[in-house]
């Protein structure tokens, strides 16, 4: 991102070679001006809005500088269609027209900026710059909306899970303290039982805020060691709790003898763990976890496989979003966070790997995790 310092035009060159202009025109020679004058950035052409709407849905396009007139799709509705994608995207619109009316559409479509044809090629740089500076500070703006909009959410989460455990043990001690329960009751020590679960429950949510806490404040990076996934993965499997709840589930493994990998096994570790504590969560009463594990070429690849409720097709898409739970019985009481898939994906892609999910109701999910031999940390 741009940042704004007392002397911009220094700031904005040593960055401008970052960044991507997107120049639209079905004419070839106006393009190929319009190539030389930004000579600075890295140059895409596009011949239409078609063209145009195909490049940049591939990404990493900050500018686009579109013709209005074009076959296909003209520069409004590839306007309109750009915006609507990503509306902090910076579109300047070039007219050999001084039409009123096609300015004011282009300005409710949100256009960035105007130039003129025959293009002055100075005013062109300059319109160019002057978008970059504009969309870093729509970024900042948008990203500033996010995180308040995320504090919100983030803090009525935490007031709603935290409620009910704290209710429970809460009623529990005042029926103590005023007689009604007698601790030498069978009845009594059920509720025991149940108040210290609860209690556990909540040493569990203190111990999933401070560790989203300490990613946050830059707990961030990859601790590399060696790492024996075929030693890890075992240990995984029967250290998870959530075999007591589902004892009639049962594992299987089939690990086959992979290199040793350079991982931050902590987060690698934390990242196995959610997918199989949620394999052992969603199945049915009874059935089988199987992890299996194979050493492809430049790649380790673990499945994680369960024949459980399944995942409707609706909810998949959104598996991996922070705070996203699946709720299959549809309580509104799903217990945790829902950080654990976030962050098993954010902490597998840190690796340069990759995570995706296939299920289906009723029949079962089924996780595919591929981690590189060769790790690099991703962004």
């Amino acid at each position: 991102m741009l940042q704004l310092t007392p002397n911009p035009n220094q700031s904005l060159q040593l960055e401008i070679e970052k960044k991507t202009v997107l120049i639209v025109d079905d004419e070839a020679v106006i393009r190929d001006l319009c190539k030389r004058v930004l000579h600075d950035y890295d140059v895409i052409e596009a011949g239409d809005g078609a063209e145009a709407l195909e490049i940049f849905h591939k990404g990493g396009v900050d500018v686009i500088l579109t013709d209005v007139m074009m076959p296909e799709m003209d520069g409004l509705e590839l306007l309109k269609n750009l915006k609507e994608r990503e509306p902090t995207v910076v579109v300047i619109i070039m007219t050999g027209f001084a039409d009123k009316e096609l300015i004011l559409k282009a300005l409710k479509a949100d256009a960035d900026d105007f130039i003129t044809k025959p293009l002055n090629l100075l005013q062109l740089k300059s319109a160019v710059d002057k978008a970059l500076v504009k969309k870093a500070l729509k970024e900042e703006i948008a990203n500033l909306k996010s995180v308040d909009s995320f504090k919100t959410l983030f803090l009525s989460m935490i007031s709603h899970k935290f409620r009910t455990p704290i209710t429970s043990i809460s009623l529990f001690l005042q029926n103590l303290a005023s007689g009604v329960i007698d601790t030498r009751d069978e009845g009594a020590r059920e509720h025991i039982g149940l108040v210290y679960d609860e209690a556990c429950y909540l040493g569990n949510l203190v111990s999933e805020l401070l560790a989203f806490s300490s990613f946050m404040n830059g707990n961030s990076d990859l601790h590399l060691e060696p790492c024996d996934l075929k030693d890890l993965i075992p240990s995984l499997i029967s250290d998870s709790k959530e075999w007591l709840t589902k004892p009639g589930v049962a594992p299987q493994s089939d690990l086959e003898e992979v290199p040793e990998l350079r991982l931050d096994r902590e987060k690698i570790a934390f990242a196995l763990q959610q997918v199989i504590d949620n394999a052992i969560k969603f199945s049915k009463d009874t059935g089988l976890v199987c992890v299996t594990m194979r050493n492809r070429a430049g790649s380790c690849q673990i499945s994680v496989e369960d024949n459980g409720i399944g995942i409707p097709k609706e909810q998949l898409p959104k598996i991996f979003e922070k705070f996203y739970q699946v709720d299959a019985d549809r309580t509104g009481q799903v217990r945790g966070f829902g950080l654990g898939l976030f962050y098993a994906r954010l902490f597998i892609r840190m690796h340069g790997g990759s995570i995706s999910i296939e299920s289906e109701l009723n029949v079962g999910t089924r996780v595919l995790i591929s981690i590189p031999h060769t790790t690099s940390q991703s962004p």
